[in-house]
Order: structure tokens, then sequence, then C-alpha cells
């Protein structure tokens, strides 16, 4: 399997306002941790090494 880097939401934009709600109510640090809990939990959810390190590489080109 290869890190798919297509637009692949069934909806964007309801996603980005999610996000944007969860930013609005934190403090930066806060923001930081979210971030943080966030990128954990969807790595587990891939679980595929190989597709982690292809979307670490990806996330810092």
């Amino acid at each position: 399997m290869k890190l798919n880097t297509e637009p692949n939401f069934t909806d964007g934009d309801a996603f980005y306002a999610s996000l944007a709600n969860i930013y609005n109510a934190l403090s930066p640090e806060d923001v930081m941790t979210v971030n943080a809990k966030l990128v954990l939990l969807l790595a587990n959810h891939i679980g595929d090494q190989a597709i982690l390190e292809e979307a670490i590489a990806a996330a810092t080109q």
C-alpha cells in the first residue's frame, strides 16, 4: 500500500470547520497538545510503518 496524497475527504469543508472550531477555543499550548494527540490517533489508525514513514517524509519536504 502507498500513502494516499490525493483528496480523500467525504466533506473536507466540514473537517476543516471542526478543526478550526477546536483551535479557536484553545490556547496555543493546548493546540499543540491536541495536534500531537490527533497525529498519534491517526498514526495508530493507519498502523502501517512504511506508510507512516512516507507520511513523515512528505510532511517534512
